[in-house]
Formats: C-alpha cells, structure tokens, sequence
C-alpha cells in the first residue's frame, strides 16, 4: 500500500502570539485522541510511534509539526478513519468546536514517577515560568517586526496601481476557474505556510504541492497585493464551491501565502523570504506583482530608507528566534527530567492499545 503522507503546522509562534487553527484542521473528524499531563517530552514520541505504525494500514497520514522544537509532531490525522492523536499539553491546551465529536482524554501523568522528579519540582517549576518568559519574549520581537515590515509595505502600496493588482486577481481567478461551478458547499481547511521554530523559519510547502498538475509562484514586494489577492481567490473558490485549503503566514495569522484548490490540482503561493522558491517543473509559473503593479522605480528611490527597514526587521526576527531557541533549550532539560521518571513500559502498553484500536477500524 502507497501511503500518501503530509506535513503541516496547525499552529505557530506569531507576532499576535501564539494562535492554533486547530479547530478548522480537525474538522470533520469522529475521535481525537488528546494527550494531557505534564509531560514535556513524552507526547510527540508517542504520537511518532503511533503515527508510524498506522502508517502500514491505512492510505493517508498528516503530521501536524510542533512549533516549539523542530523535528517533534503536536499531532497526527488519520482521514480514513477520521481520527486524530493530539498533544493537548501547556500551551496547546484546547477543547474541539466540531458537534459530534468524541475526545478521549489520555493522562499520561500517570506513567510518571513522580516520586522521582520531588527533588526537582522547585527545578521544573523554574523551568516552565522561563519558558513562558522566554516565550513572550519572542512573541513581543515578532510583534515589532510586524510593525517594521508594516513600514516596509508603505513604499508600495503608495506606489501600487491598483487597477493592475486587481486585474492579476482576475486573470488568476479565471485561470483557477474559468466558468466552472460546483453544486455543493465549498469546505474550507485552515492552517499555517510554515512556522517560525527555533531554528528558524520552516515550511513544506514543495512536498505539500509536488504532486499537483500546476503551481503558480507569485514574486513580488511586501504591500504589492500579494496577500489580498489569495484572499479574494479564497472568496471566489467559495461562492464557487471549490474546496481550499488556505495557508496563512506564519508571523501574521491574518495574512495569506498560499491557496490549493485540490479539485483543481493548483496551487498558488507567496513565493518571496522567507519561503522562497523558484519553478522547478515544466507546469511551473511564475507571478511577478513588483512588475505587474508597483511603479517602476519604486525600489530605487526608496533604496536607502528600504535597507534600513530591513536590517532592523531582521535583527527582530533574529532577537525572537534566539529567544525560542532559549525556550526550546529548556524544553530539553525538561523532557530529560520526564523522560527519565516515565514507565516506559506503561508507555508502550498505551501505545500498542491505541494502535490496536484504530487498526480494528481497518
């Protein structure tokens, strides 16, 4: 069996904090299974486990990435069978909108010994009140690079041609669409490009859109309609009923960088840094809207106050990451303190109960 496999991010650390879109990602599903506890550590190895042995049986897997350590899953989705292993651990903690849905509550703080971490639970409470610390530190660093690259927009949308950037948007939606229309309402699915992470900036958006008939790469400058556009093609597959899944940014939650109109096969994406890309398959456009609607000669003239603008959005973007870096670090000494109280045994008994569960559902 040929096990059609996704990597995602559901939630992100933003300049407006941290914000999940959990709720639209899980919509639609019968069960989630939500890991709780105090337990730093223990969940995304479970849920890897888990996720690798489902992998075998079943024709679809999304792992859902963590934000906060690069290489761990917040969770895994299995569509087949409509059911969804989450971390529901600080901060992640939420309860799913969906009616209908059955949420099995699994305490993994009892396969700790917490008789093992006494001594240290002065250590740990430090720890967790420094994560957070560290944690807000960066969301406030990412809050003024928004307001920086606020600044870095202004040149342009003063010099955008409106009239322009409103006609790509048409073209777009005709290439999308032509005057096709589907009878149905239009599913909507919500989540993040990428993620800003410890190690910085990470997305998959080449293994989320290898697969499709045509990719559309749109090139430009901040404030040159990039956004705006993929929002109006989000409206336009809706009144259509197209399916979308819709890719917001990862430091501004209310910002757009990518669509896929998967009934379609297309794909259209902000192609500029951090997530830069260039055409790679014969199928492969590019959208430039620097040449298409902002006044030649923009960058120009603007050279010396725009260098300025991006040295101090980078230098803030780089305090913000260095401060996840100093929470991911003590993520670490916190997942050794769990890891060695956990019963592993008990661990791998949850595991194997949970497998056989869901491979009875095959």
């Amino acid at each position: 069996m040929t096990t059609k496999v996704r990597h995602i991010y559901a939630a992100g650390n933003t300049a407006r904090g941290y914000k999940t879109f959990y709720d639209s990602v899980l919509e639609g599903l019968e069960r989630v299974y939500i890991l709780t506890g105090t337990v730093e550590g223990i969940t995304s190895p479970l849920i890897e486990a888990i996720g690798n042995q489902i992998a075998r049986v079943t024709d679809e897997v999304e792992w859902i990435h963590s934000p906060f350590v690069n290489g761990q899953f917040d969770g895994v989705i299995f569509p087949k069978y409509k059911v969804a292993i989450m971390d529901g651990s600080y901060p992640r903690i939420w309860r799913p909108a969906s009616p209908g849905v059955k949420e099995i509550q699994v305490n993994l703080q009892s396969m700790v010994n917490i008789d093992q971490l006494v001594d240290e639970k002065d250590q740990i409470a430090s720890w967790y009140e420094e994560i957070f610390r560290k944690s807000e530190e960066a969301y406030q660093a990412f809050g003024e690079a928004l307001r920086i690259h606020d600044e870095w927009e202004a040149p342009y949308i003063e010099h955008l041609n409106r009239e322009e950037a409103n006609s790509v948007t048409e073209e777009v939606k005709a290439l999308f669409f032509g005057e096709e229309q589907l009878e149905k309402k239009a599913k909507v699915r919500r989540m993040y490009l990428g993620a800003a992470t410890p190690q910085g900036p990470v997305d998959h958006i080449m293994k989320l859109t290898d697969h499709l008939e045509k990719r559309y790469f749109i090139k430009g400058r901040p404030g040159s309609g990039k956004s705006t556009m993929l929002k109006k093609l989000v409206e336009e597959a809706k009144t259509r009923g197209f399916d979308v899944e819709v890719y917001h940014c990862g430091l501004d939650p209310h910002s757009l960088d990518m669509v896929i109109v998967p009934e379609k096969g297309l794909a259209i994406f902000d192609s500029t840094a951090p997530h830069e890309y260039f055409p790679s398959k014969e199928t492969d456009e590019v959208i430039d809207m620097y040449e298409r609607a902002i006044e030649p000669g923009t960058d120009e003239v603007y050279e010396e106050e725009l260098m300025d603008i991006q040295v101090r959005y980078k230098q803030k973007v780089k305090e913000a990451t260095a401060n996840l870096l100093a929470a991911k670090e003590l993520r670490d000494q916190l997942n050794n303190a769990y890891q060695e109280a956990v019963d592993q045994q008990r661990l791998r008994a949850v595991t194997q109960a949970i497998v056989s569960r869901l491979t009875k559902m095959s």
